[in-house]
């Protein structure tokens, strides 16, 4: 397992991508699914850098490890912030225009359609949320 400890900020997006995609290339992952897991990273990331502690500011670690069967990739998010599940959301209505659909919600819609599994626990005090992704 490979893991990183940084302030949450939007501004460190750059690092965790780039913490990731060295992990991902090394394993030989697909072009198309270090693009679709680059998204989810940021989709993940930005929200906790954004609302986790806001106002104020804190720490989010991100932590990666290879599953050998089947071949897949496990990403998982840790922070210190206000105890939030976007899992317990309701799926965005997309048949909806983009003007008749409520503001949010489309971000953790995509990580849940375009990763294989995706779970959320609140334990000891931290957010956790991690996803599986299959190689």
């Amino acid at each position: 397992m490979h893991e990183m400890t940084l302030q949450a900020s939007v501004e460190s997006l750059e690092k965790v991508l780039a913490f990731v995609d060295a992990h991902l290339e090394a394993l030989a992952c697909p072009m198309k699914t270090q693009m679709q897991i680059d998204v989810a990273v940021e989709e993940i990331y930005v929200n906790i850098a954004t609302y986790a502690y806001a106002p104020r500011t804190g720490e989010a670690q991100i932590r990666i490890e290879t599953v050998s069967e089947p071949p897949s990739v496990r990403i998982e998010f840790r922070d210190h912030g206000i105890p939030f599940n976007p899992l317990a959301r309701p799926d965005p209505d997309v048949t909806l225009s983009a003007e008749e659909r409520q503001i949010g919600g489309l971000g953790i819609y995509m990580v849940k359609k375009s990763m294989d599994e995706i779970h959320y626990r609140y334990e000891d005090g931290q957010n956790i949320l991690s996803f599986t992704k299959k190689l």
